[in-house]
């Protein structure tokens, strides 16, 4: 039996569905204090000023009724005309292209019936301008964004970062891709205009007059949203005629919560060249690659040598211990985490004599050193918590202006983080213990790991997202399930720099995070949806 809701007309266009399928699970709900909206500023002079608009509208996406949809829609004020490309029969919002160095204004004004705010996934710039959740601005209200371009070339993501409400509006349909350019990618001639698709895979279910439903119920909110059909740039079944040359495929899982096995139907290797921040310093080939929520990975796929008519098939593939088996049990969708299933193909309709070899070597990735991180001996700890209805790290669910010792960073500092699993029902009430050194001493040893394996009863993976600046994974060890670990082992792709990571349960991870420029707060959290709006969100004081 689905356990999906439908979205009602009136819950839809008035705002009051969001209160039955986007209230704050577990009580969070407590008064934000808010900033005043961003106004544009004289003195800076943008490369690019463009207009999003958040609003409401109608979609095909099945056969029949159209759907109705919040989306993201833009207007070019200035700037070069690849700025800003509507994605074609998609309610995503446009693809928005950049080049390292520009200054970029953005005017996001809200047309919905609720409050929300937009955060820039990945990129490195000032709080005020980070879509912070006490930016949210009212309907009718406008926020300006001015920033500069800092990152290096690659793949982001916006999407709404409004309290407690970012699960419901994203599924509704408010999110989109960033292209970041630069001169180091530029001389690689990687395949470029139509042989560089960007895809983004989302998972949604429907009712009968084919309008967006919504498990708002307890599965939901324990494990996650997952629906029964994969869209891929907000269509089902979505082919893609190629020519028998090499393309670029720069893939974004932009779902709630579901993970991917990316891998093809006929097994041919994936040959990856870039992550989250960007290339890698040489591509690799893997059998598949995980990808979790707000994760992105940049593929090399060469059709050469296939015969016109040929078709590929790009597959979530098999896998578990990723949720445990109780909440298999619990979801209603006919579409299980860990099956394989189909996400989108390729027909290969034109032959072409284009050949295209990726360089030996892509880019060039400054490593951190131990001399450039502040705190080798005491590392900052993210702790997961999944216990007794709470979504926790270190032990605390997100509070404004709770700011806990070890969670304040001296600005332009580069950080040694280590994530893991807090026992499950430790956490209550715990609280952090001081700083990061006893809050290592009271819970470093309480992995999920031993004694508790993949299968317990609310271990899960949770993928952690960190504001600011990408960070370089250092070290991933594991105890735990074996068996189910080898199902996924061999997809994650540890040598590039990231901004989100999958951690499996069982799992502990170090990494390396520079925290340079700019002072303020910046958030850490889960990137399932329903996990940070549940309060598995905390954030850093830069000061």
């Amino acid at each position: 039996m689905n356990r999906f809701r439908s979205l009602s007309r009136r819950g839809f266009l008035l705002g009051a569905g969001a209160a039955a399928i986007g209230a704050p699970a577990y009580g969070q709900g407590h008064a934000m204090r808010r900033i005043a909206p961003n106004r544009a500023s004289e003195a800076f002079d943008p490369d690019v000023d463009l207009e999003l608009i958040c609003k409401r509208d109608e979609t095909p996406i099945l056969t029949g009724r159209p759907t109705r949809v919040w989306r993201y829609a833009g207007h070019l004020i200035k700037g070069p005309a690849n700025a800003l490309t509507a994605m074609p029969d998609s309610y995503l919002g446009p693809l928005l292209r950049f080049s390292k160095g520009q200054k970029v204004r953005i005017r996001l004004r809200n047309e919905l019936p609720e409050e929300t705010i937009t955060h820039w996934h990945g990129l490195h710039v000032p709080m005020l301008m980070d879509g912070h959740p006490t930016a949210a601005i009212d309907p009718g209200e406008s926020y300006v964004y001015e920033f500069d371009i800092r990152n290096r070339a690659g793949m982001y993501f916006y999407h709404p970062h409004t309290h407690e409400k970012t699960a419901t509006q994203v599924y509704r349909g408010l999110a989109g891709a960033i292209i970041v350019e630069d001169e180091e990618e530029r001389a690689l001639a990687l395949p470029a205009g139509e042989f560089e698709i960007p895809l983004v895979i989302q998972d949604r279910s429907f009712d009968d007059d084919n309008q967006l439903a919504y498990g708002g119920d307890m599965p939901t909110r324990m494990f996650g949203f997952y629906g029964d059909r994969a869209l891929v740039n907000g269509r089902c079944n979505l082919t893609l005629d190629v020519a028998s040359r090499a393309y670029r495929l720069r893939i974004l899982n932009g779902s709630n919560a579901r993970i991917y096995k990316l891998c093809w139907d006929d097994r041919t290797p994936l040959t990856v060249i870039g992550v989250d921040g960007g290339l890698l310093e040489k591509a690799e080939t893997r059998p598949y690659v995980m990808l979790a929520p707000a994760e992105r990975v940049d593929l090399l796929v060469d059709f050469s040598g296939r015969p016109q008519g040929a078709k590929l098939t790009m597959l979530s593939g098999e896998f578990y211990g990723l949720l445990p088996p109780m909440a298999q049990r619990m979801m209603g969708s006919d579409l299980a985490m860990g099956e394989a299933f189909p996400l989108f193909a390729a027909r290969v309709t034109e032959t072409s004599r284009d050949s295209w070899k990726a360089p030996e070597k892509l880019s060039t990735i400054r490593r951190f050193r131990e001399a450039d991180v502040a705190n080798l001996d005491n590392p900052i700890p993210i702790a997961i918590t999944m216990a007794h209805m709470a979504m926790l790290l270190n032990g605390r669910p997100y509070g404004h202006d709770d700011i806990q010792p070890c969670e304040r960073i001296p600005v332009d500092s580069t950080q040694l983080i280590e994530i893991f699993y807090e026992r499950a029902g430790m956490g209550m009430g715990m609280g952090m213990m001081g700083g990061g050194g006893m809050m290592r001493g009271r819970m470093g040893g309480m992995g999920m790991g031993r004694g508790m394996g993949m299968m317990g009863m609310m271990s899960m993976a949770h993928p952690i997202h960190l504001h600011g600046q990408q960070f370089e994974i250092v070290e991933r060890s594991f105890a735990g399930d074996e068996d189910a670990y080898a199902t996924i082992r061999d997809g994650f792709i540890d040598s590039g720099l990231k901004d989100t990571v999958l951690v499996a349960p069982g799992e502990r991870l170090r990494i390396v995070k520079p925290f340079g420029d700019f002072k303020g707060r910046f958030m850490y959290h889960c990137h399932n949806l329903e996990h940070e709006d549940a309060g598995m969100m905390r954030e850093f004081s830069v000061e």
